[in-house]
């Protein structure tokens, strides 16, 4: 495609400079030569995903022989390990190649749109919905992947525990930290956990169906939006209470869940708890007219929970009930995603989730009526991208999110897999980021007047420079399995980028394709270097905005870790501002000693007022010089060790001296006037 695209970029060039007008014959050889190029795309990648199918059928057939010997060599699961390896790098570069070449065919379009003013676009579309070659969806190769890596790993030996596990959980509490993916490299980020962790399938007797990882939640809230403060704020006992229900718009049981803030101070953790209930019920409990006894009575019957589980479960549907009716709480936002976990069955120490096609979607009823008095709107289901809703209805998330869940013990360390995973080049770190808050920023920003602390991070292009040392890697031994890094035959310029190709090799974060002159320089007026240490702060709408290093110094630096997030800098921020309110209230008593006082008064009001302006200056300059440090992700001491001392010695100093010349002049010391 790369070639193609050069060869139609000077097409157009050729036949639209200076005063030649584009003509229809020029616009039919133009659409003949896209048309070729599309079939050749859409031919590759078909051919390629059923290899690599016949290719994961094949070795399943193998690995179920080799787990039926009695005393399988080693050596022969390696072999199987080889090839599943070289599976996983196939799957990854197709889909980089997917990817790529439709981002390819799109700046064609645009550039042609543009320069020969002859809309293009809404044609194509239409033929490249009849080969959609960008919409294959991976995931079930993925399952079917993982499901036969783990089995090798485990050499065939069957693993304890539920397969389910976490799943059947009312309460469960786990640390999680929480990142951004930019869609360039989720296939490989998924690719890369399942070589540690198996996908979690809930019904493995289930073929996987693309709806079977959906998962949609109904927040709810009230026109003060209480609840969405209580959460922004991190409030001590901040309530989030959602109706959640997983796969299609068929399913019948529904779960009440509630989850609650607790604050450090308090000793607890975060908890999550919920509850079951049929969907017939739903908006009868929400009005208070089906009782938590009629719930439970059939749950007891059942047998089922014991009784303990039960009562809890009771306790929590009466405390959910009266908070939807005591503060008039009603449906305000949904959210749905494609979830792909990744957990070791019945072991919950680490669980790895990534969220992909997040959208956000308004169920309040404020301007016209959605929800209605239903629990849920009922216009959508489950079809991404919902075109049917108008653009003030729905945000599509950018991003994926990639959540990792540990438990661990006082002092254990985290598995070294995935410490270096959220440090890759992969993800962006946005600590306590929640859909629902984002959600109500970005759709009813008019009506909320505190917003989230990350929403300056999305006008940041999150890609980062590859770090060479981590990534998804083909195996050095090639033999026996196919390559994917080119197209054999005539059309050898449709390729499949390598990872392991040269370092001048373009990596996902490099455009496919070459910008020109002037869309550099339109590049280059876009971008800005962050460096809120000094005063090159630049402001865009009015509102601070945050942008990466250019690419190039960027590349050069090599950066290994991952950039610091916003929040550091305003933490930073509040506290040069804290500095500063101290020395506002020294200069207020200064101010007040110079007017309203005599000789002695005046003498204290310099005194203070110096130290007022000293403080000052120290607080400017140890500001500036924690953000550069900050900023260069510097690692070392940054509390303030001599600086409160000083002060608090100084403060000590000053009211002495005050003290001395007041008691100096009650004994009869005359001072001049």
């Amino acid at each position: 495609m790369r070639k193609a695209y050069d060869d139609l970029k000077r097409f157009l060039k050729t036949h639209s400079r200076g005063d030649q007008e584009w003509t229809e014959d020029n616009e039919s050889e133009f659409v003949e030569r896209l048309e070729k190029e599309l079939d050749k795309v859409y031919s590759f990648q078909r051919v390629k995903l059923g290899e690599i199918n016949r290719r994961i059928e094949a070795e399943a057939h193998e690995v179920e022989e080799l787990c039926r010997k009695e005393s399988p060599e080693e050596d022969e699961f390696t072999a199987s390990e080889m090839e599943l390896e070289h599976i996983i790098a196939d799957v990854h570069d197709l889909a980089k190649f997917t990817r790529l070449n439709y981002t390819g065919f799109l700046k064609i379009i645009k550039k042609h749109d543009k320069v020969t003013k002859w809309a293009l676009k809404p044609m194509f579309n239409v033929r490249l919905n009849a080969k959609p070659f960008y919409k294959e969806n991976y995931d079930a190769l993925i399952v079917r992947i993982s499901t036969l890596y783990d089995r090798v790993r485990t050499r065939g030996k069957e693993r304890g525990g539920d397969s389910g596990a976490g799943g059947k959980q009312s309460a469960f509490v786990r640390n999680t930290t929480k990142y951004w993916v930019h869609p360039d490299n989720i296939t490989e980020l998924k690719l890369i956990i399942l070589k540690h962790l198996p996908v979690l399938v809930f019904n493995p007797n289930k073929e996987f169906e693309p709806q079977d990882s959906a998962i949609t939640s109904i927040y709810y809230d009230n026109d003060d939006f209480n609840l969405y403060m209580g959460r922004l704020e991190k409030s001590e006992g901040a309530e989030a209470i959602r109706m959640r229900w997983y796969g299609g718009m068929d399913a019948n049981t529904i779960f009440v869940e509630r989850k609650t803030h607790r604050e450090d101070w308090t000793g607890e953790k975060s908890v999550k708890a919920r509850f079951p209930i049929k969907e017939k019920y739903l908006n009868p409990f929400l009005h208070g007219q089906y009782t938590t006894d009629e719930l439970f009575a059939k749950m007891r019957e059942q047998g089922k929970h014991s009784e303990k589980e039960i009562q809890e479960m009771e306790q929590l549907a009466q405390e959910v009930q009266y908070t939807v009716l005591t503060k008039r709480l009603h449906p305000m936002m949904r959210t749905f995603y494609n979830r792909t976990a990744f957990q070791l069955p019945g072991d919950a120490r680490v669980r790895i989730s990534l969220d992909t096609e997040l959208s956000l979607i308004r169920e309040d009823n404020m301007g016209r009526t959605r929800a209605g008095d239903n629990w849920r709107r009922t216009d959508i289901g489950v079809d991404y991208p919902f075109k049917q809703l108008a653009e003030e209805d729905i945000c599509r998330f950018p991003y994926a999110i990639l959540e990792v869940k540990l438990q661990t013990h006082v002092g254990q360390e985290p598995p070294q897999w995935v410490v270096e995973l959220v440090n890759s080049h992969l993800v962006e770190s946005v600590p306590k980021f929640s859909k629902f808050i984002h959600g109500c920023a970005t759709l009813l920003e008019d009506k909320i007047n505190v917003l989230p602390f990350w929403l300056p991070q999305m006008d940041i292009d999150i890609r980062k420079p590859r770090v060479r040392s981590f990534g998804l890697l083909r195996p050095t031994d090639t033999a026996g399995s196919s390559s994917a890094s080119g197209h054999s035959g005539e059309d050898d310029h449709v390729q499949i980028r390598m990872i392991a190709e040269a370092t001048s090799a373009p990596t996902e974060s490099t455009p496919l394709l070459t910008e020109t002159g002037e869309e550099q320089a339109e590049s280059k007026r876009k971008k800005s270097i962050l460096s809120p240490a000094g005063l090159r702060h630049l402001f865009k709408k009015s509102k601070t905005t945050f942008h990466r290093n250019n690419e190039r110094t960027a590349r050069v630096a090599a950066v290994s870790a991952k950039p610091p997030p916003v929040k550091t800098y305003f933490a930073n921020e509040r506290t040069f501002l804290a500095w500063l309110q101290f020395t506002l209230l020294l200069g207020g008593l200064a101010i007040g000693l110079l007017n309203f006082s005599d000789n002695v008064g005046r003498i204290s009001s310099g005194i203070f007022t110096a130290l007022s302006m000293g403080v000052m200056v120290y607080a400017l300059y140890n500001y500036h010089q924690r953000a550069d440090r900050v900023t260069r992700n510097e690692i070392g001491e940054y509390s303030d060790k001599y600086g409160p001392a000083l002060l608090t010695s100084f403060i000590v100093l000053a009211v002495s001296i005050n003290f001395y010349l007041r008691l100096s002049l009650d004994d009869g010391v005359e001072w001049n006037k």
